[in-house]
């Protein structure tokens, strides 16, 4: 089975991307997603959360509260490697038990700091999906209510488009200009190819 990386900034439409794998049949492991659930799920990760970071991100109910989470970490680069450092390797955790789980000749794994965090290095292939800066300030904007410098926030930390992409051996421009379903069909027949010859 080959692990297929897919990621792009915030606002590139990498879940677009993924539903048109979903709809081909390929299993994606969403790692933002499955982060959060850890966050529930995960007794190690809460308790060093709690001693590492605060006890302020906790509710009434001893849960984390995400969004207190985010506003603490958001200005602050020194706690944001931290919280990293310690949910990163509980997601390496997850999806190497979830991957299990599939016989798919291959599956995708997609994460926005693929290459920030340092897991690229655990995939066969990499995708990026790549869109026009101003188009994905104004997308996230749309969906997250977000303001312009928030989300130029977030987009100065991650890596560049034209830095993924000399890392990636895949790229889908979602410009919406070009079509993006003839592009992943595209990929997902040599990405076939490329099973078939290592099997």
């Amino acid at each position: 089975m080959i692990i297929v990386g897919i990621t792009g900034g915030i606002g590139s439409g990498k879940s677009i991307v993924c539903n048109i794998f979903r709809q081909l049949g390929v299993p994606v492991y969403e790692a933002d997603t499955e982060a959060k659930k850890l966050y529930e799920t995960e007794p190690e990760l809460k308790e060093r959360i709690r001693k590492e970071i605060s006890e302020d991100v906790f509710d009434k109910k001893g849960k984390i509260d995400k969004q207190k989470l985010s506003s603490l970490i958001f200005n602050n680069e020194a706690l944001l490697k931290k919280v990293n450092q310690i949910v990163h390797p509980q997601v390496v955790k997850h999806f190497s038990e979830w991957k299990k789980l599939f016989k798919s000749p291959y599956i995708l794994k997609e994460a926005a700091i693929l290459f920030e965090s340092d897991t690229d290095k655990d995939c066969d292939r990499i995708i990026t999906v790549s869109a026009p800066e101003e188009l994905r300030i104004q997308r996230t904007m749309q969906r997250d209510k977000k303001s312009k410098e928030e989300i130029e926030k977030i987009i100065l930390r991650q890596w560049s488009d034209d830095a993924k992409i000399k890392k990636s051996d895949f790229v889908i421009v979602n410009d919406e200009k070009q079509l993006v379903i003839p592009q992943v069909l595209e990929i997902h027949q040599e990405l076939l190819s490329l099973t078939k010859e290592k099997a």
